[in-house]
């Protein structure tokens, strides 16, 4: 994110033409108040956000809470947890190797109540220019197949990052969830590891895809690759190159864009090894 200096961001700004805004987000929405687990991607063993209402209409119908004459409010208390069930950024703090985290901060310093180092806090808004890198559509796909992983060469045939760029990956996996979760849930494609160490010679900020994990998983929701290829060890632990993970890009897909605006603000969970996010492309 150092790369992002404010004369990378003015630049990055030349890439909107039309000024029409698309958001990039999945839905979140609470298990305990919707059907969530037939409704919205997400990995199989991971917690899905929890929605109540801590004051709802019915409160009011019973007579309780008053607090006004003709006033009414409804509040409410939403736990999210964001790695493998919602739209989000992880923190620098997330996956590490051996004792130490990014940039050789101890590892010791990811405590019970988060990490006093690396933590999504230190984030901050990102606006950069963003490059889609639409690979089924390159290769006549409606979406990857699960088993698919993708080459740095076909990246290098789309677009050259600059330093400073969010490199955005559609593998249009997203898009299977309708159609079977039994599928989705084979596995899923992603970037290669040779892609990931192509992506980060080339100083991106930040790597963000529709997938779960940035790299392919297996159908035990694992990536099957060895600790040196592992995107995440790669990309976070060695490069501090930031991940975008679970967005939505079909309409980002369709309107045929490869350079706009990316802005991204994750919430300022301190010590958080990341942070639900809606991120927007402005064309």
């Amino acid at each position: 994110m150092n790369l992002l200096t404010p004369s990378v961001v003015l630049d990055a700004l030349r890439s909107a033409v039309t000024g029409e805004v698309l958001s990039l987000a999945m839905p979140i929405r609470g298990a305990t108040s919707s059907p969530a687990p037939g409704t919205v991607p997400h990995l199989p063993g991971r917690p899905l956000p929890q929605h109540f209402m801590s004051v709802d209409g019915g409160d009011y119908a019973a007579g309780a809470r008053p607090i006004g004459a003709g006033l009414r409010v409804a509040d409410d208390a939403l736990i999210v947890t964001h790695h493998g069930t919602t739209t989000h950024m992880d923190a620098l703090c997330h996956m590490w190797s051996g004792d130490e985290l990014y940039n050789g901060h101890p590892a010791a310093r990811v405590r019970s109540y988060g990490a006093t180092r690396c933590g999504i806090e230190h984030v901050g808004g990102v606006v950069a220019r963003g490059v889609l890198y639409d690979v089924p559509r390159r290769l006549g796909l409606d979406h990857l197949p699960a088993g698919h992983r993708i080459p740095a060469a076909l990246l290098e045939e789309i677009a050259v990052p600059r330093p400073g760029d969010v490199a955005v990956v559609r593998t249009g996996w997203p898009v299977v969830w309708e159609r079977s979760r039994e599928e989705y849930w084979s596995g899923q494609p992603g970037l290669s590891a040779e892609a990931g160490r192509w992506l980060a010679a080339h100083d991106v900020a930040a790597v963000a895809s529709d997938n779960a994990a940035i790299g392919g998983l297996d159908a035990r929701g694992l990536a099957e690759e060895p600790v040196e290829d592992d995107l995440h060890l790669l990309l976070l632990h060695r490069h501090g190159v930031h991940l975008i993970e679970m967005l939505w890009l079909e309409e980002l897909a369709a309107a045929g864009r490869t350079e706009f605006v990316f802005v991204a603000a994750p919430l300022r969970i301190e010590g958080g090894t990341g942070s639900p996010l809606t991120p927007l492309a402005i064309l």
